[in-house]
């Protein structure tokens, strides 16, 4: 009897990395002539989201694309960025907040899992808490399953990894 092969999908960030990325973000801010002294911050809040605050839009622009930047430099995806509106703050400054995608919600799953039976692949696809555990018989049918997930990765609007892979 064969033995089932499986693997986990998860949406997840190391959190250092993202720790590391806003630290460096908040020392170019310190050192870049335009930003100086503009009384900007960058605050990584209980890693659940992200504050930005600072004086008007451009300035809050250039911060998001250094922020964004040292995050690619880590390996961190950017699709873990979830905005919401910009809004006023005290002072006349401006804030941003940007709220940290972790872990696959329900909706997001059935949608995982649906796109999978659709391949007509020979896997299972079950949820399991905050992620989608695939088994299946045949090893290249769960790459093939791996490599479908990363092609529609867009779609999902969410990065995607792949653990415990058996």
């Amino acid at each position: 009897m064969a033995k089932d092969c499986s693997f986990d999908v998860v949406s997840e960030f190391d959190r250092q990395e993202l720790v590391n990325a806003v630290e460096q973000t908040k020392k170019d801010i310190m050192s870049r002539f335009d930003l100086k002294d503009s009384n900007s911050s960058v605050e990584l809040e209980a890693d659940k989201t992200i504050t930005i605050t600072t004086n008007d839009d451009m300035k809050l622009r250039n911060i998001i694309d250094i922020l964004q930047g040292k995050m690619v430099k880590r390996n961190l995806s950017i699709k873990i960025l979830d905005p919401k509106p910009v809004e006023n703050a005290l002072g006349g400054n401006v804030r941003q907040v940007f709220e940290l995608k972790k872990g696959l919600t329900q909706d997001l799953a059935k949608k995982i899992v649906g796109a999978i039976k659709d391949t007509k692949l020979k896997v299972q696809a079950s949820i399991q808490g905050e992620q989608v555990r695939v088994s299946g018989k045949s090893r290249d049918d769960l790459q093939d399953v791996i490599k479908f997930l990363r092609e529609k990765e867009d779609v999902f609007n969410i990065p995607l990894q792949f653990t415990n892979y058996r």
